[in-house]
């Protein structure tokens, strides 16, 4: 690389992503003569980067651990922002991509100290579901959220619910979980002296408070899919399905439906397959006929009523379809 300029940044991108290189390493990634490779080491010491010289027989240069070093220059919160996304990214990924871990390590090593400690805090808190997904909410008030769960201290909440009405809470914070395309906080509301759970894209604003309290049984993610659901929600559906649970779950995964095998009595089947009772809360009924095709096993809707009529339409069109 002909280019100062151009060579010094990639030097740069190259200290970034790992702690530390060799003089012969540089070298050879850049094509120039290691002589070449310390005078611009020079250069960007003498701009004021914090790249250090390692002694020895494997020494070589590495950037000082908890400096902001990157060319495109982030706030604390926008570094945490991307840092958060890519840290879910991999987590959701089979096969996770070395360009991804690579760009963790480089902000995780570029992010002053105590914001570091702040993001070990909540991935500490963080509580992940099979079905965790990517998308993230604000990084202040997650980080807020996570430390009051790391610290055990009560949060002062304005939380918007699902009507859009605004309140304020003042909660015992136990842990934060990513489930499905959302992050929730479970906590126990001082005021209504009940455990409930807060999506934290609706908590508007979150201040730690003074008051401390015992740290509770941290809730295990089985736990948290039941609680999911039972939510409560405008209608309760009561399906009777003829399938194993293999064939049920991937159609009505945990967090959306409550199965309970019926025994004997309660209904036997001559080829041998058991009957599930499943329960779900929904607020609408408009996805659940699709869902009961999906199946493709025997069902019986026990209630409620509306369900049997949105399930009748759509058979109804289904058969005109054939026509």
């Amino acid at each position: 690389m002909a280019d100062t300029t151009a060579r010094a940044l990639r030097l740069l991108d190259l200290l970034q992503s790992a702690h530390q290189r060799t003089v012969g390493e540089l070298a050879d990634r850049l094509g120039v003569d290691e002589r070449t490779i310390r005078r611009d080491m020079a250069r960007l010491v003498d701009l004021g980067l914090p790249v250090e010289t390692l002694r020895g027989r494997y020494g070589g240069y590495r950037l000082a651990p908890g400096e902001r070093v990157l060319p495109l220059m982030f706030s604390a919160e926008e570094a945490v922002a991307v840092y958060l996304g890519l840290v879910r990214a991999q987590a959701a990924s089979s096969e996770p991509e070395i360009a991804a871990q690579t760009a963790l390590t480089k902000i995780r090593r570029a992010l002053p100290a105590a914001e570091a400690e702040r993001v070990d805090a909540l991935l500490g808190a963080t509580m992940r579901t099979p079905q965790a997904g990517t998308a993230a909410p604000d990084p202040a008030i997650t980080l807020t959220l996570a430390e009051a769960v790391a610290s055990r201290r009560a949060l002062d909440l304005r939380y918007v619910n699902r009507h859009g009405a605004l309140s304020r809470r003042v909660v015992h914070p136990h842990g934060l979980v990513a489930h499905g395309d959302r992050w929730y906080l479970i906590a126990f509301d001082t005021d209504r002296e009940e455990e409930r759970t807060f999506r934290v894209d609706r908590v508007r604003s979150a201040r730690s408070l003074r008051e401390t309290f015992a740290p509770p049984r941290r809730p295990d993610a089985e736990g948290l899919l039941d609680r999911f659901a039972g939510a409560d929600y405008r209608w309760e559906v009561v399906l009777r399905i003829r399938a194993t649970e293999d064939r049920i779950r991937p159609h009505l995964p945990r967090s959306v439906a409550r199965l309970e095998r019926l025994d004997d009595g309660e209904g036997a089947s001559e080829d041998g397959l058991p009957w599930y009772r499943a329960e779900i809360h929904a607020e609408s009924l408009d996805w659940l006929p699709p869902v009961i095709a999906a199946l493709d096993c025997e069902v019986t809707i026990d209630g409620p009523d509306e369900l049997r009529d949105r399930v009748r339409a759509a058979a109804a069109r289904m058969s005109r379809a054939t026509g």
